[in-house]
């Protein structure tokens, strides 16, 4: 009964939004006053791998960015926005008006940095919210330094439905310090090896399928970022 009453409750809340046009040249958009390049192929691509479609990301009216998952032919696509240049050391702010504590289990919310380059495990830090495919798991979030499978780079929390919701973290030559405003625990400091010095790397969203499989329950959705925001050290 508990399962069947949970698979309900995710089909409708997994719904997607109208999606006006958004602001921009031709594979970017504006938001939160930076320009941000929208990642799309026609072959699947990391992570997951999954399918990418420009159509997947835009801005609303209120100047929120839309982040989806739909069906496309036979296929699921998912979408990534990364921003225009690297932007180094600082706190990275991200504020989200949809709930993530009940997202689809094989779908991830991923807030985070990239660098192409491999160096330091691609300078990539995570804030990621998923129960990666785990229907049970009491949490449904995690802060992450890459290599993720290293003992002290990872730590489970969960989030509230209380929204918006503010996921943060700050990086220094020094120090890593994550945050969440509504989850427990609220914050977690990183003492472990592998904090990577800045270079290169760029903020980056995503709202993506785990090991690129379907929805479990076989509906798409939609997050809506409010805001995000850089703050340098």
């Amino acid at each position: 009964m508990v399962v069947a009453i949970a698979v309900v409750s995710l089909a409708l809340l997994s719904t997607v939004f109208p999606r006006p046009a958004s602001a921009g040249t031709p594979g970017t958009l504006s938001f939160s006053g930076y320009t941000w390049i929208v990642k799309a192929g026609a072959h699947r691509m990391g992570p997951g791998p999954n399918y990418f479609a420009a159509s997947n990301a835009w801005v609303d009216d209120q100047g929120r960015l839309h982040l989806a998952i739909t069906k496309s032919g036979s296929h699921w696509t998912v979408g990534e926005v990364y921003a225009s240049h690297s932007l180094g050391y600082g706190t990275y702010t991200w504020v989200v008006d949809t709930r993530v504590d009940n997202l689809d289990p094989n779908m991830v919310l991923g807030l985070f940095t990239y660098a192409n380059a491999r160096a330091y495990h691609h300078r990539e830090i995570d804030v990621e919210a998923s129960r990666w495919s785990n229907i049970f798991d009491h949490t449904n979030a995690q802060f992450v330094v890459q290599p993720s499978r290293r003992r002290g780079n990872l730590l489970r929390i969960t989030e509230q439905p209380t929204l918006p919701a503010t996921f943060s973290f700050r990086w220094t030559a020094t120090s890593l310090t994550f945050s969440a405003s509504n989850a427990s625990p609220t914050r977690w400091t990183y003492t472990g090896k592998n904090r990577p010095p800045a270079g290169g790397e760029r903020a980056d969203m995503n709202f993506w399928l785990s090991g690129g499989r379907a929805p479990a329950f076989g509906a798409g959705a939609s997050v809506v970022i409010r805001s995000f925001t850089f703050t340098p050290a």
